[in-house]
């Protein structure tokens, strides 16, 4: 894949309400596809869906834990990018 395709992808992947939902619930410690299921309101499968899309753009990792599997965000230029969006929006 292109250069320039990977970052159109990522921001597409940004651009889903739902995927920001997950990845602000995530945004500051990794957690189950369960306990992000429960706090946006969605199933586990529709949940396990879009983390599939936003694992296949690094925009998130997964580590297992026992039986359970936790999901975090890749790594600070994620975190960067993300926190420069909310400073953008709140700023007006």
């Amino acid at each position: 894949m292109e250069y320039l395709d990977k970052c159109v992808n990522i921001f597409k992947s940004l651009g889903d309400e739902t995927r920001l939902k997950i990845i602000a619930e995530i945004f500051d410690e990794s957690k189950s596809v369960s306990t992000i299921a429960k706090n946006v309101n969605l199933t586990q499968s529709a949940v396990s869906h879009q983390l599939k899309l936003l694992k296949m753009n690094d925009i998130i990792k997964n580590e297992r834990k026992g039986k359970a599997v936790y999901y975090s965000l890749s790594d600070d230029h994620v975190r960067t990018i993300l926190e420069q969006v909310f400073k953008h929006v709140a700023h007006r």
